[in-house]
């Protein structure tokens, strides 16, 4: 199972991506076009053309996971970017709404303060 927390972040490609791809080719996307490293335990989205077909990538520190979701009908609501940003970040609750067939850009995010975590600090101890 995948397990989103806090410090686990959710990289969409933009534009469109070859769903034959698998192990190999999304690792080498993640890698070459996202600049991220495809070990890292984050989550990365990839949608083909016509929008109706996803895959995501997931390093869950034992193996990689490549899962795929084919609508029947419809297509995903693929955020539009502009040309020279390489990936876009979401929130769990934007993956979620875009897994689930929402619209991100139609949908307005409450003005409330989320503290970005950039990586994962271990408490301090004091010594006694």
């Amino acid at each position: 199972m995948i397990g989103i927390g806090r410090a686990t972040r959710i990289y969409l490609a933009p534009g469109a991506t070859d769903m034959r791809k698998g192990y190999e080719g999304l690792y080498g996307l993640v890698r070459d076009r996202l600049q991220c490293e495809p070990l890292s335990g984050h989550v990365f989205l990839f949608c083909n053309a016509r929008r109706n077909r996803l895959k995501l990538i997931y390093w869950d520190g034992t193996g990689l996971w490549v899962c795929g979701k084919r609508l029947q009908r419809g297509c995903f609501r693929w955020p539009a970017v502009s040309a020279e940003e390489v990936k876009v970040r979401l929130t769990p609750e934007e993956f979620a709404m875009l897994i689930g067939g929402m619209d991100l850009q139609a949908a307005t995010p409450r003005p409330w303060y989320r503290k970005e975590i950039d990586e994962v600090v271990a408490p301090r101890i004091n010594p006694a």
